[in-house]
């Protein structure tokens, strides 16, 4: 996936939170599974769905912050199963953003504006695999001073708010 195409959805997803001018009308809740939610979010563009999840257990305790995990669906874009992470802070350029999964790692090839994404869409259909088989992922972030970050997410629900996601969007 193309650097613009990662940029546009940076910007897709602050205009979800809150960020830009876009009206509560627009962004529908389709359901809560669990530890996981599905949304989609529509404007004269077109829509974009995704499954969501906040983080169970964050470390360092001290340092809160307002992480996510996503995956996303953009048919107008033809973007499939496109999976991406805030830890809520600008990720550092010479560190490596990690998630894990049982014995199973990703790396994330992509970090701007404050969000991480996986270039090659083999390796996210991976990962979408470990999460729906998974019972939790772990992601290993560095913010700007080096020190480093883990995010721990449930993936209790994930496997239904995926699905659900995924339908809103086909």
């Amino acid at each position: 996936m193309s650097l613009i195409r990662k940029i546009i959805t940076i910007f897709v997803i602050f205009f979800i939170f809150g960020i830009s001018q876009i009206s509560a009308q627009e962004i529908k809740k389709i359901g809560k599974y669990k530890d996981w939610e599905a949304m989609v979010v529509s404007d004269i563009e077109g829509k974009v769905c995704f499954a969501q999840s906040l983080p169970i257990l964050q470390a360092p305790k001290t340092n809160k912050r307002d992480a996510k995990l996503f995956v996303a669906f953009r048919p107008t874009d033809n973007i499939k199963n496109e999976v991406s992470v805030t830890p809520g802070y600008e990720f550092n350029k010479n560190n490596s953003v990690i998630a894990a999964s049982g014995k199973n790692k990703f790396k994330f090839d992509i970090k701007e504006q404050g969000f991480a994404w996986i270039a090659d869409n083999k390796i996210e259909l991976k990962m979408i695999k470990q999460m729906r088989k998974g019972s939790r992922i772990m992601i290993t972030g560095y913010n700007q001073q080096g020190s480093q970050t883990i995010d721990h997410y449930s993936l209790l629900g994930f496997t239904k708010a995926y699905n659900a996601s995924k339908k809103a969007c086909s």
